[in-house]
Formats: structure tokens, sequence, C-alpha cells
């Protein structure tokens, strides 16, 4: 009886420790983990001083900064799964998350009942666009949504043989599949960039600076803003957005990206400098051009997936603007 279970038994062993030995391993760049370790020593300091300022003035209750540190411990939880772990497994996190948003951005805009079935070819960028940015395609990945998908959607959608709003249909299309899937899948190029061109950590460590710095950006906008924002900027897009704060937030980002630079990327000072501008002013217009799209459709910074930070969209509304600028400002310098 023990022999006729010994066979099953020893197979079903080596299975699993087979599906184990199959399974990611972490690629972690050293650089790249230490950062991490500081993002959660900063977040667990940062979430404790405001636990005890609540406790110690209960009636301010400090809930909008809350809402945004748990938002955080979110992104910085996704962010070292995503990054953790084989490069294939963090390009399908960056396309679900392109997904997220663009099915985020349709659920916002106008739509005819013919464009529905234009919907499908949409959706089929998504796999086919992050395909090419894994694979290191430049010629096709660069074109092809701007291109083929550009001359494909209108082509479908006029076989339908519904004209009435066949402009504004096919424009707010092509803008989401601009913003939220072709700028966002240049972060899943970054992964595929030769290693050789960033000794110190390859196209993760790139990654990472990238979205680090945009989110580090935000976050020193808001908080330079509201401590000595005065000059309102965009006062009928987006009133909280303040001249004070947005040269602050790029200060900030600008000396982040000096010192972080040497530790993730093969930027000189000066490269260094440029990529901290670069950041810091494309932050502050991916936010404030999807933020000009929801309040021209009437939508309110809702709360859908990250708490406090109006959803998907509001959590990727600068990196639209950073990861193309970024990619293209490290690959003509150093690839």
């Amino acid at each position: 009886m023990r022999e006729a279970w010994a066979g099953p038994v020893e197979k079903g062993a080596n299975a699993i420790r087979q599906g184990i030995e199959a399974l990611p391993t972490p690629v972690f760049p050293q650089a790249v983990g230490y950062t991490f370790l500081g993002c959660y020593i900063l977040l667990a300091v940062v979430t404790l001083t405001i636990a005890l300022l609540r406790r110690r003035n209960p009636a301010r209750g400090f809930n909008e900064i809350r809402l945004r540190v748990r938002s955080f411990w979110f992104i910085v939880i996704l962010a070292t799964l995503a990054l953790g772990f084989a490069r294939w497994f963090s390009i399908v996190c960056i396309a679900f998350i392109s997904f997220v948003a663009f099915k985020e951005y349709l659920s916002l805009i106008p739509t005819r009942r013919a464009d529905h079935r234009v919907l499908f070819w949409a959706y089929m960028a998504i796999p086919l666009q992050y395909l090419l940015a894994g694979s290191g395609w430049y010629g096709l990945f660069i074109i092809f949504i701007p291109v083929f998908w550009f001359l494909a959607l209108p082509m479908r959608m006029v076989l339908i043989g519904e004209t009435r709003g066949f402009l504004r249909a096919v424009g707010l299309l092509q803008f989401g599949l601009m913003t939220c899937v072709f700028s966002l899948s240049h972060m899943a190029y970054l992964l595929a960039l030769p290693e050789a061109g960033n000794p110190q950590g390859g196209g993760v460590a790139l990654l990472f600076y990238l979205v680090f710095l945009t989110q580090f950006n935000d976050v020193a906008q808001y908080v330079a803003g509201k401590l000595i924002g005065r000059r309102k900027v965009t006062p009928s897009v987006h009133p909280g957005k303040t001249a004070e704060g947005l040269l602050g937030g790029v200060a900030v980002t600008v000396a982040l990206a000096l010192l972080l630079a040497p530790w993730l990327t093969p930027l000189s000072l000066y490269d260094a400098l440029g990529a901290g501008l670069l950041i810091g002013f494309g932050g502050f217009l991916g936010d404030i051009i999807i933020t000009a799209i929801k309040r021209d459709l009437g939508v309110s910074e809702g709360d859908s997936l990250t708490v406090g930070h109006g959803g998907i969209l509001g959590r990727v509304d600068s990196l639209t603007f950073t990861a193309p600028a970024f990619f293209h400002f490290v690959y003509f310098l150093h690839y």
C-alpha cells in the first residue's frame, strides 16, 4: 500500500518543486532595492506622524493627507510586486494599469451606440503595443498607434455608416489611446532597453527613477502649494495649482534627480538636471491636462481605485507626459 502511494506522491512533490522553481525570481538591482526600502521607511514615518497629529488634534482630522498617504502605500506595494519579478511580469502589470486607465477614460467620455463595435479594435491595441514594447522593436513600437491604429480606427468607424458625431468620436478615441496606451507603454519599453546602456541597474532602475520622481513631484508640488502657494497658475482648470507650488515641487524633483542619478541611471550631472526639469514640469502639464478633460466632461475628482487620488487616471496623469518625455530623453542620449 505504501509503495503504491510512493510513486504518485513523489511525482506530485516533483511537480510542486518544479512549479516553485518556475516562479519569477526577484530581479531588483541593489540600488533599486535600497531605494524601495527608503520609501517604506519614509511612508512608515509619515503614517506614524499623521496618526500622532490626529490624536493630538482630532478636530482637524488630516483626512486629505491621510488618504494620499494611504494611496501611496498602495502604489509602492504595487510597484514592489511589479518591478521585483521577471521582466515579462512587470510589463504585464504596466499593461494592466494602461488597460484600467483606458477603460476609466472610456467610461468618462460620451460615446455613440455605433462606437461600441469599434471598441474591440481599440482594446486590441493594448496587448499589441505592449508586445512591441517588451520585444524592443523600436521602429514599429513608435508608429504602431500614432500611424497604423490612427488609420485603422476611423476606417472601421466609417464602414459602420454613422456620420453624426463622427469627428468627435474618432478624436476622443484616438486621444484616449495616445494618452492611456501609447504614452504609458514607454514605461514598459524602458524595461526592454539593453542592460549595457545602464550599468547601474538596467531598465528596472530607469523605470523606478522615472516613477519615483514623477510621484514625488506630485507630492512636492502639493505640499509646497499648501505651505507657500499664493499665485494661481491655472485658476479655471485647477485652482489648487500655484506658481510657488510648481516651482517648489520642481526644485525638490531636480534635487532628487541629481541625488539618485549616480545610483540608478547613466545620466551625467547636466543630464540629470535636464531630467529633473523635464519630469517636474512635465508632471505638472500631464496633471492639468487630464484635469481639464474631466472639467470639460463635468466629472469630479472621483475616487475609484486609489483612494484620495481620483482613480487610476488621477495617478497616471503626470506619467502620460513624463513617461514618453523621459524615455526619449534617455534613449537618444545613451542608446
